[in-house]
């Protein structure tokens, strides 16, 4: 399987070529965005091709992760793969607004195109202990999020724990509450059967989750990543999406109102 990234500022971009470098299955063969320092030190990593535009990697991959960090960004450049019927895998999160997160959907749906979209931290095995913990009446969540940050404000790392949070709470989203403290915004939101609690610490902290237990560090070990690329290399060579299309709106329809509310 021959796989393409477009927006390699992010380290997650040195995560999967590493990490596929060191087996025998999928390569990373390509990365868009034209020569820059930065791409070519991700070229030499596995002797890639380094193409312009992303639309510039159709016909020289078998699936494609798009890694911007702006989330503003993935809409346009998923959409020319989806079309095209590829597995697409959009580095968290989905996109920065419902318009966009729906009109990428529709066009997975359209073309029956494999999608998914994900916080690497919902896939840790932290978290995975607490998801086979089954159903609890009252889950939480906490990490570090900027409202000024260019790539996006809350959605950039807000998508963290509001993912691995939704995750441990299925079913729709009833109401969210969002309240601003000194240092902080707590969100309250009631989603199918359980109370969930969100802490976004304004500056450094670490990520924790509790599931009716108390709340746990979510440990993010050097290989953090590959659990969520290895849900991604799943649904390319099945065409099964780990997560459902409506699963994949539920962070950005809860972020959305979260920054409406802090801005």
């Amino acid at each position: 399987m021959r796989i393409g990234i477009i927006g390699t500022e992010n380290s997650h971009a040195d995560h999967i070529i590493d990490h596929l470098e060191a087996g025998t299955g999928p390569r990373v063969v390509a990365i868009s965005g034209g020569p820059s320092e930065r791409n070519e030190s991700l070229r030499l990593k596995g002797s890639l091709t380094v193409v312009d535009a992303p639309e510039d990697l159709l016909g020289l991959v078998d699936a494609v992760v798009v890694a911007d960090r702006h989330g503003d960004l993935h809409r346009a450049h998923a959409t020319p793969f989806l079309r095209a019927g590829l597995p697409v895998f959009i580095d968290k999160p989905l996109a920065c607004t419902v318009e966009d997160a729906s009109a990428i959907i529709a066009e997975a749906q359209k073309h029956n195109a494999p999608l998914t979209s994900f916080s690497a931290l919902r896939w840790l095995p932290d978290t995975d202990a607490l998801a086979a913990l089954g159903p609890a009446r009252r889950v939480t969540a906490s990490g570090p999020v900027d409202p000024a940050s260019p790539y996006g404000g809350i959605f950039f790392y807000g998508i963290h724990p509001v993912d691995v949070a939704l995750r441990l709470a299925p079913g729709p989203i009833h109401s969210v509450g969002v309240t601003r403290h000194a240092g902080r915004i707590t969100v309250h939101a009631e989603v199918g059967d359980t109370e969930v609690e969100i802490d976004l610490v304004l500056g450094e902290a670490p990520f924790t989750a509790s599931a009716g237990t108390s709340p746990r560090e979510l440990v993010l070990d050097e290989h953090y990543f590959v659990p969520g690329l290895e849900a991604f290399l799943a649904m390319a060579a099945t065409g099964e999406p780990p997560i459902s299309h409506d699963d994949l709106l539920r962070p950005v329809h809860l972020l959305d109102a979260v920054a409406k509310a802090t801005t």
